[in-house]
């Protein structure tokens, strides 16, 4: 084990090479401003696996690809999420599929997994037809050469359809004040997540006494959903009917804040990734018209016009590479951090027990070794067999890949392909694609202003 120029931190040896204390100091303004162009520096200037100066715990960025396998998959039982990453989250969602550590996960896992059998996402066809046909009453009323933030317009298309396949086609208003309030919460989330030290969340600072507020918000209004659905016996159930009549293999039903979580999970972690692939996705066909002329003509060869169906899907390989394509230059979870249980190595770098290990699909999808071009938006890598789907992560891999991969990918495909059908896409004069900003998922800066034309 080499000690990298005498490098060490309070006791702990360093494993890897990486930034000095000093160093890493000076930039903690930048690193505030925008943690994964620093990750990202850090990367290219000392190599696949980083360590930085941080004593407890002892934290590397990992962009080997096999280390970052190893981490989420061939050893994946070694690593944990008790990390500050998921727990900043768990303020908001609770202890829901998404930030669950290993035991509390087990025991949920299964009793989650009937919301997104086959008949489910069936199911989210119908939800996004609803969400379309709202949204081409819109656009369609607009002037020509209008200008619309596709930012925003998808976010809405997103929450409606996740909200349709939680509670149904009725929204009530206590489903929607609890979308409100969970994006309220991530809000302050992140804010939080900005700053090295933050006040702890019983302090009543004003962020906290919003934090509250909204997740205040979330309890009652779950409270009041599930009030509303006792008794109640549906012949298409929706995704919370299936949550309250789940059981673990002991015979027990989830509780009511254990219902809550997986709630507030599916509205974080559903509209959000959907929303932010689908954005991007049309800022990308805007910079590149033949890619959108060939997903149009797709379209009409497929859809002709016609809402789509389940059985479309697989009838759009076109769309769908252009949705795996922008999650590769844009994947929505840009961050992934993991606990080590015990000591490991990784890409040739010892790595103790209880470390911090930090990963991030961003920099695994540009890594040259695995993807030629990297940094260009180029959809045929994945209609013609030449993409890497091991080193393809946008939701995780392994035991803990993302419940509702299928979910987004169904949902965002039939979006894409719907929308291409009915209208095309432009940057406005002067404009471009705008630079991301690492939040909950990566947003587009100041949104995605396109002008949207009638077909």
């Amino acid at each position: 084990m080499s000690d990298y120029s005498g490098r060490s931190f309070v006791g702990t040896p360093a494993t890897a090479p990486g930034p000095l204390g000093p160093q890493m100091l000076r930039a903690m303004t930048a690193i505030r401003r925008n943690p994964l162009a620093y990750l990202d520096s850090a990367w290219h200037q000392y190599g696949d696996v980083v360590q930085f100066p941080i004593p407890r715990p002892p934290s590397y960025l990992v962009n080997d690809p096999d280390g970052v396998r190893r981490v989420l998959v061939m050893n994946g039982r070694n690593y944990g999420k008790a990390t500050i990453q998921y727990r900043a989250l768990s303020l908001v969602t609770g202890e829901g599929l998404l930030v669950a550590d290993t035991d509390a996960w087990r025991r949920q896992r299964p009793m989650v997994q009937p919301a997104f059998h086959h008949e489910t996402l069936e199911g989210i066809v119908r939800h996004v037809g609803v969400a379309l046909d709202r949204l081409f009453a819109d656009w369609d009323a607009l002037p020509s050469e209008a200008v619309v933030d596709m930012d925003d317009a998808m976010m809405h298309v997103a929450l409606e359809v996740v909200g349709h396949a939680l509670f149904g086609m009725d929204l009530s208003a206590d489903a929607d004040r609890l979308t409100r309030s969970t994006l309220a919460a991530l809000d302050v989330v992140v804010a939080r997540a900005r700053v090295p030290v933050t006040p702890p969340a019983w302090v009543p600072t004003p962020a906290n006494r919003r934090l509250q507020g909204a997740v205040g918000n979330l309890d009652s209004a779950v409270a009041s959903i599930l009030d509303a659905r006792r008794g109640r016996t549906a012949a298409e159930p929706d995704m919370l009917d299936l949550l309250i009549a789940a059981r673990d293999e002991m015979g027990d039903r989830l509780s009511t804040s254990e219902v809550r979580d997986q709630v507030v999970t599916f509205i974080v972690a559903g509209h959000e990734t959907a929303a932010s692939a689908l954005a991007w996705a049309w800022g990308l066909l805007a910079q590149h018209p033949e890619v959108q002329s060939q997903l149009q003509a797709e379209s009409d060869a497929v859809l002709a016009g016609q809402a789509p169906t389940f059985a479309d899907y697989s009838r759009l390989p076109v769309a769908r590479a252009v949705i795996d394509e922008t999650l590769r230059l844009y994947p929505p979870a840009w961050l992934i951090t993991r606990k080590s249980l015990a000591p490991d190595v990784l890409g040739e770098h010892d790595v103790p027990g209880g470390a911090l290990i930090i990963l991030s699909p961003w920099l695994l999808h540009r890594h040259p070794s695995v993807w030629p071009e990297p940094n260009r938006f180029q959809p045929q890598r994945f209609l013609d067999g030449t993409a890497d789907r091991v080193n393809f992560i946008p939701f995780g891999a392994g035991l803990r890949q993302c419940i509702g991969r299928d979910f987004a990918y169904v949902e965002s495909t039939l979006v894409l392909a719907t929308l291409a059908g009915r209208y095309s896409v432009e940057f406005p004069s002067g404009m471009d694609l705008p630079e991301g900003e690492p939040l909950v998922t990566i947003r587009p800066r100041h949104g995605m202003p396109l002008r949207v034309r009638r077909r």
